[in-house]
């Protein structure tokens, strides 16, 4: 049973070691620890202070991609060094390096696809009072919208069986925890969340430079992986909404036509009869984009089961190349 542990980093260089050293060199019930740094594109030398510390694997993006990037990256290169259950933390040092084994703990027992780890927003001492609001919001609407129990959705603390991390495909572009959670849950994966601990960060996040851009974007993203993976629900919805807003007209030209009085009130029929128009529209939209999601699902499986035969066939030396260059400049 091997771990890979990944660390998006972003100018980490100073960071870095303190995180490296808190983390947990040997979990009951795993075999193998490997540590995977992806620098995402860093103006310090992030990359080389991680080999200086024996980091197994080392991924570089030559620009800065984001965040979502670097967890696609660092997920990928994990599954190609054979991880069975793959540990994402940050650099920072804002989670507790011991409680790894509390998250990987339901994977290893069979009960858990994904664990979340729970910080505790209503009441950890290291946030602030509108952070918490906020967090505690976003998780009741990714709940909602995923429909499983998480407490803390924007927790970057997480593990993942392999199986979960072949199915989950991250398609956004700011960041992968939200829409994560969602495919997770309308995918039927298994979903839990554990209590951790944090530490005290001395520095503002780098994944957004203020708290409105954040909220944006994070909306964005889950109502883009909404309507991804929901589309009848989303856009049938709204057919029907845009449809009921334009019978209300309608009906108030024929309440003023029944009075004799409907030939100044022909705008109203207008309005009305457009967004009934409009309406079906976007619902027939929605019967098309369902029809798309079934195609979509279709590759997915492709997908999922193309990875499984590549781990099957023997590794090229050129395929081995990276990963053996990555490891000897580790040890060094």
């Amino acid at each position: 049973m091997k771990l890979v542990i990944q660390i998006p980093c972003l100018n980490e260089a100073e960071d870095l070691p303190a995180t490296l050293a808190a983390l947990p060199r040997k979990i009951d019930g795993i075999d193998t620890i490997e540590i995977l740094v992806i620098d995402d594109g860093s103006t310090d030398n992030t990359a080389q202070v991680a080999r200086m510390w024996g980091v197994h694997h080392v991924v570089r993006h030559r620009t800065n991609r984001g965040l979502a990037a670097a967890f696609r990256s660092g997920i990928d290169a994990a599954l190609a060094a054979g991880a069975d259950v793959i540990v994402n933390t940050d650099a920072d040092g804002q989670y507790v390096g011991e409680d790894i084994a509390r998250i990987v703990a339901p994977i290893l027992d069979g009960r858990a696809d994904i664990v979340v780890g729970d910080r505790g927003v209503g009441d950890n001492e290291h946030f602030g009072p509108v952070k918490r609001r906020l967090q505690e919001l976003g998780s009741r609407v990714v709940q909602r919208l995923a429909n499983v129990q998480v407490s803390d959705a924007v927790s970057g603390f997480r593990a993942i069986s392999r199986d979960a991390a072949q199915r989950i495909n991250i398609t956004t572009e700011f960041s992968y925890t939200t829409d994560m959670l969602i495919q997770a849950g309308r995918k039927r994966l298994s979903i839990l969340s554990v209590p951790i601990r944090t530490n005290a960060t001395l520095r503002p996040s780098r994944l957004f430079k203020s708290i409105p851009r954040f909220i944006v974007n994070t909306g964005i993203t889950m109502a883009r992986a909404y309507t991804t993976y929901n589309p009848l629900r989303a856009f049938v919805g709204l057919g029907l909404a845009i449809a009921f807003v334009g019978v209300v007209p309608i009906v108030r030209f024929l309440l003023f036509y029944l009075q004799g009085s409907g030939d100044g009130h022909v705008q109203s029929l207008v309005i009305g009869g457009a967004l009934l128009v409009l309406g079906v529209m976007v619902a027939v939209m929605g019967v098309l984009a369902d029809l798309i999601a079934a195609n979509r699902k279709l590759i997915e499986a492709s997908l999922v089961r193309l990875r499984q035969i590549e781990e099957r066939l023997p590794a090229t030396p050129e395929a081995q190349e990276p990963v053996a260059t990555n490891r000897r400049k580790g040890a060094a």
